[in-house]
């Protein structure tokens, strides 16, 4: 009778995680480098219509920031003695998923850690959201190296939290660097 019971608790919760999988999706890659402590299924977030790769996309990968900020620098307007945190930021991230580690830097940039991949890209939409960062799309507009990333043509920053440029005023070249969350989202697009 204990065997069955048990039996019995084993086939529901493996049924509820396929569920619950088949659900909200995920992306894993399968690496015998991998480690279990820089591995881990990270779920697609929701994504908005106005920043959804091309039809026919494939994930290829999902990774989430583990630590990471944007970093702004004050600008400050001719004839004008304060300046603000306006323009662009620079991102500085470690991300981790399935695939193994990233490093987001400047360009925008992404680095495999494991393979040495790498990829730049260029935003181009965006869906704003209150209180933190936009999600974006971005189009990969350049490869170096071979492995995970290169094959990604599209990247997804989604579930962002964080990252806001500061209101305050400033003086001109003062930086200040903003922590932020996101999980990042890599696509091949086999048209491309």
């Amino acid at each position: 009778m204990f065997r069955t019971t048990r039996a019995r608790k084993r086939a529901l919760i493996t049924a509820g995680m396929v569920a619950v999988v088949g659900a909200i999706g995920t992306v894993t890659f399968q690496a015998s480098a991998a480690t279990n402590a820089e591995t881990r299924a990270v779920p697609v977030p929701a994504i908005a219509d106005a920043i959804k790769a091309p039809a026919g996309s494939r994930p290829i990968g999902t990774f989430s920031v583990v630590s990471g900020t944007q970093t702004y620098t004050c600008v400050v307007p001719d004839g004008s003695t304060t300046g603000a945190y306006t323009g662009a930021s620079v991102p500085e991230a470690q991300l981790a998923g399935a695939a193994g580690r990233l490093h987001h830097f400047a360009g925008p940039s992404w680095q495999s850690t494991r393979d040495g991949s790498l990829v730049t890209a260029t935003k181009t939409a965006t869906a704003a959201k209150t209180g933190t960062i936009p999600e974006l799309l971005l189009q990969v507009t350049s490869h170096t190296g071979k492995g995970i990333l290169s094959r990604a043509d599209w990247i997804n920053r989604l579930a962002t939290s964080g990252g806001v440029a500061p209101t305050s005023t400033c003086t001109a070249g003062q930086t200040v660097a903003v922590p932020y969350k996101a999980v990042y989202v890599f696509w091949d697009d086999p048209a491309v």
